[in-house]
């Protein structure tokens, strides 16, 4: 385990606000806070006693509920009153579950920012002074994109990060040595209450760029790969989760939706690939799950999307592998989610052999459970389906720390568990990095695809 990163301390970091950006903030909720009192139904989480396979699950989730966590025998959902009574109606036990941890430590919260007993959690402002951190200590190895903006402004960058050949200086985007890289892309936070994803691209960072040069495996992986981290998919969403100082287990973004009082998209169902499909998402804007108008009509997504897009050269994607980091249940799920199918349109048997080969081994490595993302419940419109059944990049998500029994805090882990549970996925991101140039050998078929 890396030591714990030196911060700045909270007073500090706060007081040293200047007073215009305080001043918008304040103002920013003094706007939002009764709107959002007003227009939102709440949602809580419930435990389903009942459900055992696939398809019950899948029908648990067709009432418009997202399925938090599957456990054996029971799932554990986000819901509206009304979606809770649907899955009663379905025949199953519906129990009430506490809702988000008070974490204030009997201080008082700041506005947009954590609570004081997860200080060590970045707000987007953090998060982002952090990364600029890097690259300005990291130069010849770390560089920033801001590839869009969100719904409501906010940057979403991606960092760029790969090495030279040996070990010193960066490649350029200019040397045939760099264009010949396989690419592997990063994606956090699609969720707004998933704060531990943030956690961990920064740990990919810091992780990065204080071993190159001086850890072997590290080294060669960057000096002959190219890494793209998208830390923030989701600022919006993220900073309103917390804009009280308390955590209300906000998932959506914060785009209004027409005609409807309801706010927000689930990202993670807005994707171009078989959208909406297979009800593995709803079409109702109150729903946890709201796939969105289109595929694509969630700023965030389509800004993702078209770097993902801009990274094909020549015909060719140069992005040849993905993990889309999420909490909770410590899983590596690949894709479909819109099949239960192993083999489907796009996806052969020895893709479908090569995704599961390199799924396992990196849940080894971690102690997830791996598993095909179907076999939990249908989605459809997510970004793993849409990175290989539109782009052909092998994508998997990880979900990360608790398990599915939430006993670690669900959604709201301690901030004492960063360090352990980002630190955790290490060897497991660099055995994709290293399978990334050719993902087939997994299976023994590197001269069949790779030659």
């Amino acid at each position: 385990m890396r030591p714990p990163t030196p911060r700045t301390p909270r007073s500090r970091r706060l007081h040293g606000k200047v007073a215009a950006a305080a001043t918008a903030v304040l103002l920013t909720l003094a706007m939002a806070a009764p709107a959002a009192s007003r227009t939102e139904e709440p949602t809580r989480s419930y435990e389903v006693t009942g459900p055992r396979t696939a398809a019950q699950r899948t029908a648990v989730a067709a009432t418009g509920a997202s399925v938090d966590a599957v456990r054996r025998g029971s799932v554990v959902i986000t819901a509206d009153a009304a979606q809770a009574e649907r899955v009663r109606r379905l025949g199953y036990s519906v129990r009430v579950l506490p809702g988000p941890p008070d974490r204030s430590d009997g201080r008082r919260a700041e506005p947009f920012d954590f609570p004081p007993a997860d200080a060590n959690y970045h707000n987007y402002a953090e998060a982002m002074a952090e990364i600029n951190a890097d690259i300005a200590r990291y130069p010849s190895l770390m560089s920033k994109q801001v590839i869009g903006k969100s719904y409501e402004g906010r940057d979403i960058i991606a960092v760029k990060v790969t090495g030279t050949g040996t070990g010193t200086q960066p490649a350029g985007d200019g040397t045939a040595a760099a264009a010949a890289r396989p690419e592997v892309l990063f994606t956090h936070h699609q969720h707004a209450r998933e704060h531990l994803t943030v956690e961990m691209a920064l740990y990919l960072l810091k992780e990065f760029g204080s071993k190159y040069g001086s850890d072997a495996r590290v080294t060669k992986m960057l000096d002959s790969r190219v890494v793209w981290i998208v830390p923030d998919l989701n600022p919006d969403g993220g900073e309103y989760d917390i804009a009280t100082g308390s955590y209300r287990s906000w998932r959506k973004n914060r785009q209004p939706n027409n005609g409807s009082s309801a706010r927000g998209t689930d990202l993670n169902r807005n994707w171009d690939y078989k959208w909406g499909c297979c009800g593995g998402s709803s079409g109702s804007t109150g729903s946890e799950t709201y796939r969105g108008t289109a595929p694509e009509s969630a700023p965030e997504v389509k800004v993702v999307a078209d770097f993902v897009r801009s990274r094909v050269v020549n015909g060719k994607q140069q992005i040849k592998a993905a993990i889309d980091f999420h909490t909770y249940s410590e899983l590596v799920l690949w894709p479909f989610g819109w099949t239960y199918d192993d083999t489907a349109p796009g996806m052969t048997k020895d893709d479908h052999d090569a995704f599961a080969a390199v799924g396992k081994s990196m849940a080894a490595s971690n102690g997830y459970t791996p598993e095909q993302s179907s076999d939990l419940y249908i989605t459809d419109g997510s970004i793993d389906d849409w990175l290989w059944g539109n782009q052909k990049i092998f994508a998997y998500t990880f979900e990360m720390y608790p398990d599915s029994s939430g006993a670690g805090g669900g959604f709201y882990p301690p901030d004492e568990v960063i360090d352990r549970e980002t630190a955790r996925n290490r060897d497991a991101v660099l055995q994709l990095l290293e399978n990334a140039d050719c993902m087939y050998r997994s299976i023994g078929k590197e001269a069949q695809y790779c030659r």
